[in-house]
């Protein structure tokens, strides 16, 4: 199988529905379709009926969901609401776990509910910075995932993809090293292999990601894709990145 990259910008609290709806269609002009290549952006609740089947090109995905089917749950978003908006969904991002409380087995009951529902649950996983001084990386993540994971079942894998995003680098200008980056991603692909071997299951970088920076993580053997923050709100930057990838597909 030849490489496949999943180019994903995550919007966070950003954007109105109406400049959601431009900025897709400005993308959606930035770049073309690619055998392996997969861009999706995750833009707010409120903005996804406005950018939904805009341009097959771009998929959409949601950034959070509850995980009842419904219920006297003020304020949270269902499986069944979302599905036919989003074909995506962030599950366990840092900022829902560190500043929503999101615990492990939230995040995994959200999984579950997400693959009942025909959503395609994007996993995220990563340390924070006392974590990584104190050597607990690859210990910090691989329980996120053995909880995380817990209960999908062998048709399940097939819509699953994980991304590493170490909580010290979002945001902050700072970014793992390829290196850093590569040792982590090893570390999952491991544990994943070990789940279910021969299924190669897309694992993404997430950290500060830029056009600068891009291309030399995408060009590590194990990551197969970013999840761009900041970087995605601009047309240009985030189709810079889309490029890389290109690039190296082509290469």
């Amino acid at each position: 199988m030849g490489r496949e990259y999943f180019i994903a910008g995550n919007w966070k609290m950003f954007k109105t529905s109406t400049e959601s709806r431009e900025f897709v269609q400005a993308l959606a002009g930035q770049f073309t379709a690619a055998p392996g290549l997969t861009v999706a952006v995750f833009p707010p609740f409120t903005a996804l009926e406005a950018v939904r089947g805009l341009d097959p090109k771009v998929h959409i995905g949601a950034q959070n969901l509850f995980y009842e089917e419904n219920g006297a749950f003020t304020g949270e978003i269902s499986p069944p609401m979302l599905r036919g908006l989003a074909e995506y969904v962030l599950v366990g991002h840092s900022e829902r776990r560190q500043i929503f409380h999101e615990s492990d087995e939230d995040v995994n009951r959200k999984l579950l509910a997400a693959l009942r529902f025909g959503l395609k649950p994007v996993l995220c996983v990563g340390e924070t910075l006392p974590e990584r001084e104190a050597g607990r990386t690859l210990d910090k993540v691989h329980g996120q995932l053995e909880k995380g994971l817990a209960g999908v079942g062998d048709a399940d894998w097939a819509h699953l993809t994980v991304a590493y995003e170490p909580i010290w680098a979002i945001g902050t200008g700072r970014n793992a090293t390829p290196e850093q980056a590569d040792e982590v991603h090893r570390h999952i692909r491991g544990l994943l292999e070990s789940k279910v071997p021969g299924r190669r299951i897309p694992v993404l970088y997430g950290g500060s990601v830029k056009p600068e920076n891009s291309l030399e993580l995408l060009a590590q053997k194990s990551i197969s894709g970013v999840l761009v923050g900041g970087a995605s709100l601009n047309v240009e930057s985030f189709s810079a990145i889309i490029q890389n990838g290109s690039k190296l597909l082509s290469a």
